[in-house]
């Protein structure tokens, strides 16, 4: 580049996706003098996903902003919870969040998931066709124009992962109302309308079931329950809801 000189400094938050020589504060950058501040931003790495309030010379500005000579910018992360307007709040997920999809069916999170890899076009045209924001640890995905909302999963970590997203939307908790194969929702069913698709020790051991209202699946507190249990009543204790 030949162009304008400017000082740019990113959020602590931020500083992962940057060169490290420019992760302790903030750093002179020459510009071509006719790109936009979101054009230089994501060209450092940082996905327009994850930058908030952008900052020149201390006055807030927009992402078409074009840097002039001497500029200071700051790139502040998104605040949190982060409000998502336009669609009722619900997720889509990549190929890769598999266990994080199910934990958010588990809280009653709309989530949807797809388990076979369809390509990020497929994914990104999903997302807009859905109004769904579409979480990735895939910052190449969340680059793509079409997506229509979309957000980076900051951990590797299912826990944490769970906990990144419920903090930063603040999702309204319902937990055991969703099916977590599917996203469908449950609804309570009498013992003996299911007891065909119910092997003998589990007719003789539980009373007390839902079913999928799209797929069909049956539920009943088994085995892992307790696992799942501490999971829900973590996330509520935490972030708010209903434990039942």
């Amino acid at each position: 580049m030949n162009g304008p000189e400017i000082t740019l400094e990113v959020a602590p938050e931020l500083r992962l996706f940057v060169p490290h020589d420019r992760r302790g504060g903030p750093t002179p950058l020459i510009t071509d003098g006719s790109s936009t501040l979101g054009h230089v931003i994501e060209s450092l790495g940082v996905p327009l996903t994850e930058a908030g309030t952008l900052l020149v010379n201390g006055g807030p500005v927009a992402r078409s902003h074009v840097p002039g000579p001497g500029e200071h910018v700051d790139v502040r992360a998104v605040e949190r919870p982060q409000q998502v307007p336009g669609a009722p709040l619900r997720f889509l997920l990549d190929v890769h969040l598999g266990t994080l999809a199910r934990r958010l069916r588990l809280l009653g999170v709309d989530a949807a998931y797809e388990s076979e890899d369809i390509g990020d076009p497929a994914l990104a045209t999903l997302s807009a066709r859905e109004r769904r924001v579409l979480l990735s640890r895939d910052r190449g995905l969340l680059r793509r124009r079409e997506i229509w909302a979309g957000a980076y999963v900051y951990s590797d970590r299912p826990k944490e992962q769970l906990r990144d997203v419920l903090g930063r939307f603040a999702p309204a908790l319902a937990p055991w109302t969703r099916c977590t194969a599917c996203n469908g929702t449950l609804a309570g069913v009498a013992k003996d309308s299911v007891s065909g698709l119910l092997e003998h020790g589990t007719q003789e051991a539980y009373d007390v079931f839902a079913q999928c209202t799209e797929c069909s699946r049956v539920y009943w507190r088994g085995a892992h329950h307790g696992h799942l249990e501490t999971i829900v009543s973590e996330a509520v204790a935490e972030f708010g809801g209903a434990s039942a």
